[in-house]
């Protein structure tokens, strides 16, 4: 349980509406309660939802940091598809316009390979199949189960890796969008940065990790830099639970 708890680490801390909130939360207690409770399948399903969840957010955070290349990638969609994915305002309505396996095609932006997009998009097949009565119990024990989420939290971490670039790419626009602090929407540095960087951004505490490690010396030659560094020491300075829930 402890290292599936670990994924929390890497899911936003600020959502577009409470619905969203409400349902990870959710999921959360569905796998909790039935891991506790020895229903390691069911346990397994909502731990799959709580990995998918992350992906879907990981993609949406592609689309805001690289939206042409996004678009690129769209190419071999039909063109309704296209529309319907362009309109989409929730990391969770990629899944009324794709198959769960195609969201995985969107990592290569991110430099992942065929392999591994293979290997991130293995966990949907095993859950489709303990998704539908087969007559089989595929996690009867907590060593399975164990074991599952140890392969689909590597491969969680493996995607965050990936991610860096973009969660930077993210910051780095958030401070220079915000290089006039008399056009904060905030009076304080801590509240610009919940609402605009971290719930605007579906930010994880993994990321505002990343973010603390931008070369902010790099905006230096960039007007506003006082107002960019305090912001960032803002961050820096901050845990991230702190950052907590803008809306």
């Amino acid at each position: 349980m402890e290292e599936a708890l670990e994924l929390r680490e890497y899911l936003p801390q600020s959502f577009a509406n409470a619905s969203e909130r409400v349902y990870l939360d959710f999921l959360w207690s569905a796998f909790q309660t039935n891991y506790t409770a020895e229903r390691y399948e069911f346990a397994s399903l909502a731990f799959h939802l709580l990995y998918m969840s992350f992906v879907s957010f990981s993609v949406w955070q592609i689309r805001l940091a690289c939206p042409d290349q996004f678009a690129m990638a769209m190419v071999g969609f039909r063109s309704e598809e296209e529309g319907r994915l362009k309109d989409c305002d929730s990391p969770f309505k990629f899944y009324d316009r794709l198959k769960e396996s195609q969201i995985f095609r969107f990592l290569k932006l991110i430099g992942c390979t065929n392999q591994q997009v293979g290997e991130f998009a293995k966990f949907v097949k095993s859950r489709n199949k303990i998704a539908h009565p087969t007559g089989t119990v595929f996690f009867n024990d907590k060593a399975a189960i164990d074991a599952e989420i140890t392969k689909m939290m590597k491969e969680v971490r493996n995607i965050e890796a990936h991610m860096q670039p973009v969660i930077h790419e993210l910051y780095r626009r958030f401070l220079t969008d915000r290089a006039d602090d008399e056009l904060w929407q905030f009076s304080t540095p801590g509240d610009e940065l919940a609402a605009n960087l971290v719930h605007a951004n579906y930010m994880s505490a993994t990321d505002l990790v990343f973010c603390q490690t931008f070369d902010v010396d790099s905006l230096d030659a960039e007007p506003g830099i006082h107002a960019m560094r305090s912001l960032h020491d803002a961050l820096v300075s901050l845990c991230p639970p702190e950052l907590d829930e803008a809306a």
